[in-house]
């Protein structure tokens, strides 16, 4: 990527978080528009469900795609088409006419947006290889979760109520189209120095693993977890992941390279994502039904109850990312993990349900928790990895992210459908328990030994390409 002036990276990190405010925006808008959507189509819980998850399944499936073929094709191609897919997607949204082809029109904004995220970050690494600058860069980028987060339960709310579910996915598109002529603009074109080949083996095992678990976890309440779908799902689910660990070790071009994972950072980041999302996909699922269908609240009263919530991911997102910069990943993830934790005592423990003080000061806790969590990942996640594959690097925490959001629905769904809504809270603090340990065990000297030792790693083939070039 060539050299650019302060002002020309600043432009470029405001149109990489255009990207990332769409998509998230999208995800807080819709859960509140969960309960309108039950009435209007007379859906299930499980049809709730699938209404985010086909999303995530999606989404998660291809990042990886995604990062490696940005990489190789140019970052700022993929980039673009991913916004007009993920537009288009959304326009289709609005004029679905059932919940099969909402479901279905979701997907296709899944596919524009694997297209965004991971492939905006890599932009982001490569725009600013200062690693201070970069927390920093990545810190504003955490901060636009938090604008969605809070923006997301009002705009949501105050849309639904007074135009209808359909006017949600509107948004989306003045965001999408002047971010599209912007990139075109101003966002310069750039690549790995040597392409990745493709794995489509790789990317089926992948879609095998987190379709089949996902599904099973969704449909097991209604249709039995002995049945033979369900277990059958759960077994295509546990081959594929043997599958895709043996066959990615053997190839050249990996979708998913596993020397990433000898890296106790990168392999924490991972995890702590998968733990840190699935808290915030089952937390959200929850509380709007809760707010909307058993307190009675209107769906823009709904998003003022959990504004608290939003707002402190707001204020602490981009704190996160200084303290990243400065201090390291430590810190933020330790208070994360025992804000989180905090939180889901407060309600599985001492029922912050019965009172708004509790509830609110539930709310609170979790928002810190979950700004505090964001910028520490994505940051560990490309950290000391060779910048030629920070695409590969970015998708992987990307995808770690949408895989913890999808099975958290799908699990405290589950729960929830089950009648189980005590055992749902200690499923959300014992993620929070999870941030809190892996954050302290993998930030420590000895993780940062095994970093340094698995950059080395990476580094040598490029290192031996590079002599084999001179030679020649």
């Amino acid at each position: 990527m060539p050299d650019l002036t302060a002002r020309r990276r600043t432009l470029v990190l405001a149109i990489c978080c255009m990207s990332l405010l769409i998509v998230s925006l999208d995800n807080t808008i819709l859960n509140v528009a969960l309960p309108s959507l039950q009435r209007d189509f007379h859906a299930s819980v499980s049809g709730l469900q699938w209404t985010i998850d086909a999303y995530l399944l999606v989404i998660a499936s291809l990042l990886l795609l995604s990062g490696s073929t940005a990489d190789r094709i140019g970052r700022k191609k993929v980039f673009r088409t991913g916004l007009v897919l993920f537009t288009a997607g959304s326009l289709l949204c609005s004029l679905a006419p059932g919940l099969g082809w909402l479901i279905a029109f979701r997907m296709v904004q899944a596919v524009g947006g694997s297209m965004l995220n991971p492939v905006a970050m890599s932009i982001i690494t490569n725009t600013f290889s200062e690693p201070r600058e970069r927390a920093r860069a990545i810190g504003v980028w955490g901060g636009v979760v938090g604008i969605s987060m809070a923006a997301g339960p009002i705009v949501g709310g105050a849309l639904v109520q007074s135009v209808g579910w359909r006017s949600i996915f509107w948004i989306n598109l003045p965001i999408g189209l002047a971010a599209l002529v912007l990139t075109a603009r101003f966002i310069p074109e750039s690549r790995a120095p040597r392409a990745r080949r493709v794995d489509p083996v790789g990317q089926l095992l992948v879609v095998a693993l987190l379709g089949t678990l996902t599904y099973g976890i969704i449909e097991g309440s209604d249709a039995g977890w002995t049945s033979l779908p369900i277990v059958g799902c759960f077994t295509v689910a546990v081959l594929a992941a043997a599958g895709l660990a043996t066959y990615e070790r053997r190839r050249v071009d990996p979708l998913i390279d596993t020397r990433f994972f000898r890296s106790a950072p990168f392999s924490g980041a991972t995890v702590i994502a998968v733990c840190a999302f699935a808290a915030l996909g089952g937390f959200l699922f929850l509380n709007t039904l809760y707010l909307q269908n058993e307190r009675g609240l209107s769906a823009l009263d709904a998003g003022l109850y959990m504004l608290p919530m939003a707002t402190m991911a707001l204020v602490f997102a981009p704190l996160s990312g200084r303290l990243v910069g400065t201090r390291g990943p430590r810190i933020p993830l330790v208070l994360a993990g025992a804000a989180m934790t905090a939180s889901g005592v407060l309600f599985a423990a001492f029922d912050a349900q019965s009172s708004d003080a509790l509830l609110f000061t539930s709310y609170v806790l979790f928002g810190i928790g979950f700004g505090l969590v964001n910028a520490p990942i994505t940051n560990t996640a490309v950290s000391g990895m060779p910048r030629a594959q920070a695409g590969v690097a970015a998708a992987v925490a990307s995808t770690s992210r949408q895989v913890g959001q999808s099975l958290g629905v799908a699990v405290l769904g589950a729960a929830l459908a089950a009648g189980l809504h005590e055992g749902a809270w200690w499923i959300i603090a014992g993620c929070g328990a999870a941030v809190l340990l892996l954050g302290t065990l993998t930030t420590g000297r000895w993780a940062k030994a095994t970093a340094a030792r698995t950059a080395g790693l990476l580094l040598a083939p490029e290192a031996e390409d590079d002599r084999k070039a001179v030679r020649v």
